[in-house]
């Protein structure tokens, strides 16, 4: 069920401002990633405020995240696998670990989220259950992935994922003479949105607050009605749950 906040955020606006951003995530990563934690932040505090709560991102690589919340007032703490992915920042704190099997006790997070890291997980309901299970009840879980039949599905072999990801892998080889960072089948998977749905829906110890195309206005929302098509233009799947 579906309980969305009453003042209206996601406008076309915005989607055109966040997409200006994203052109320039190569030339320009400060303005990129900060405006990425700044959207993350507002979809986060329509439900839940930051001031006080202890917030567990789990996948973090960017120090801008880290420092964005700690000036909203949050605890941050940063989980990722590898120990020179971890920039949270001054302040914060940085813990390796992997998602699938978080080194923290149950409940220990007010706030629990990641920003495209289901794609690079073979097991994405895993780490989602495990997520769930360090929120502490009555806390808050965000989850933001992108669809790989998406036009930005494959990153940085897109489009040409489209053909396949071994075709778009071989490809960027040939064209920049090394493998791409995101190789499918290692490090990046096929993630879906009708998983992701699903996922939420069967959930019994939280309740789905909210799910839309994250960069998309919220008149796009009807979208994720629609198999198949919102598998391509959804773009990128926002989930929001309230753990009971």
């Amino acid at each position: 069920m579906r309980r969305a906040p009453t003042k209206r955020y996601r406008t076309v606006a915005r989607s055109v401002n966040l997409f200006r951003s994203f052109l320039v995530e190569q030339t320009d990563p400060e303005r990129f990633y900060t405006d990425v934690a700044d959207d993350t932040i507002t979809l986060i505090t329509r439900h839940e405020p930051l001031e006080g709560r202890t917030v567990l991102d789990v996948g973090a690589g960017q120090e801008q995240f880290g420092r964005r919340f700690v000036e909203r007032g949050a605890r941050y703490v940063a989980v990722d696998l590898e120990r020179e992915s971890l920039n949270p920042g001054p302040g914060n704190g940085a813990v390796v670990g992997r998602g699938e099997n978080l080194p923290f006790p149950d409940g220990f997070a007010d706030i629990v989220m990641s920003n495209n890291v289901m794609e690079h997980v073979t097991q994405p309901g895993i780490l989602a259950d495990e997520m769930l299970r360090v929120t502490r009840p009555g806390g808050l879980v965000f989850i933001s992935y992108t669809a790989w039949a998406s036009p930005w599905g494959g990153h940085e072999t897109s489009p040409w994922h489209l053909l396949g990801g071994d075709f778009a892998r071989r490809r960027y080889e040939r064209v920049h003479g090394r493998p791409p960072k995101n190789r499918f089948g290692e490090t990046m998977h096929a993630a879906t949105v009708a998983g992701g749905l699903n996922w939420a829906r069967r959930q019994t110890g939280a309740h789905l607050v909210e799910a839309a195309p994250r960069y998309h206005p919220d008149w796009a929302d009807p979208l994720l009605m629609v198999p198949g098509l919102r598998e391509v233009l959804s773009w990128n799947l926002m989930l929001v749950l309230r753990r009971t």
